[in-house]
């Protein structure tokens, strides 16, 4: 399966597709520039600045969104207005990158050093009653995390460690049991489809890949640009699948698309978005 360029190369580092009804369509993230992208159903594509970094986005139940940006959170009211939340570091070499919403309505984001340090990073949670709380550490590139249709189960990918692991999930508990689901060269971000399946990014590796429930590799989406970072079910039906890509650190005339969206129809379905309860 090949996917197909749908933008220009619009971001430096694309990222986060998020679809919502809510919304009327697809977001998703010029991450480093820290741009909000939205697609409207003309083509056409609308940018908002939100802070230095915008590294995740969900929406919320109430209206707007709930945002995960350099050093922390931020809420976006239904009128637009983002208020940020206290800093939850003051270390400026550490920042957000990549999170979803649980079953509960809770907004969790995982950390990354600018440097890549090892054990630098970890992974906080945004409650609806705006506690946070650290919920794993000892995390170096913190990427994909989403749960499974059931909610049972989440999956999540530390890149540095090569492979996608799965935790057990409860309300009362989080997340326990972790253990390996898949080796993965480079895992970035990743989603679900309404079967189980597992669609994970490959930074650097140009291409998505599905695994299966019980982490066997069942589909490839190749995508003509090396950079994939994240993807997300989308259209009226969920029935389409969103990749973002990314340009950072191409020399200038490399992959000219790098950084565009592209989109496949994978014959699955993805499941709604989970919505921030707060």
């Amino acid at each position: 399966m090949r996917a197909e360029q749908i933008t220009e190369p619009v971001a430096y580092h694309g990222e986060g597709p998020v679809w919502s009804g809510a919304w009327g369509g697809l977001r998703w993230l010029d991450m480093l520039a820290g741009d909000v992208l939205s697609l409207a159903s003309d083509g056409t594509i609308a940018r908002r600045h939100v802070g230095a970094v915008v590294a995740a986005i969900r929406p919320r139940r109430r209206g707007g969104a709930v945002i995960a940006v350099e050093r922390g959170f931020a809420l976006e009211d239904a009128d637009g207005t983002v208020t940020p939340l206290d800093p939850l570091w003051t270390d400026d070499g550490v920042r957000m990158n990549e999170g979803g919403c649980d079953p509960d309505g809770r907004f969790y984001c995982g950390s990354m050093a600018y440097d890549q340090r090892e054990g630098a990073a970890a992974v906080h949670r945004l409650d609806p009653d705006g506690s946070v709380a650290t919920v794993i550490g000892d995390v170096t590139v913190s990427n994909g995390l989403e749960w499974s249709p059931g909610g049972g189960r989440a999956y999540y990918a530390d890149t540095a460690t090569g492979r996608v692991d799965v935790f057990d999930y409860d309300r009362e508990r989080g997340l326990t049991g972790r253990r390996p689901f898949a080796a993965v060269p480079a895992p970035d971000g990743l989603t679900v489809d309404e079967e189980g399946g597992v669609w994970v990014a490959l930074y650097g590796g140009g291409s998505v890949r599905r695994y299966a429930p019980d982490g066997t590799l069942d589909e490839v989406v190749e995508v003509p640009v090396t950079k994939t970072t994240a993807c997300a079910f989308g259209g009226d039906g969920l029935d389409r699948l969103f990749i973002t890509t990314s340009r950072e650190d191409l020399d200038a005339g490399d992959e000219p698309d790098a950084g565009s969206l592209f989109a496949c129809t994978p014959g699955v379905r993805g499941v709604p978005v989970r919505e921030f309860a707060g």
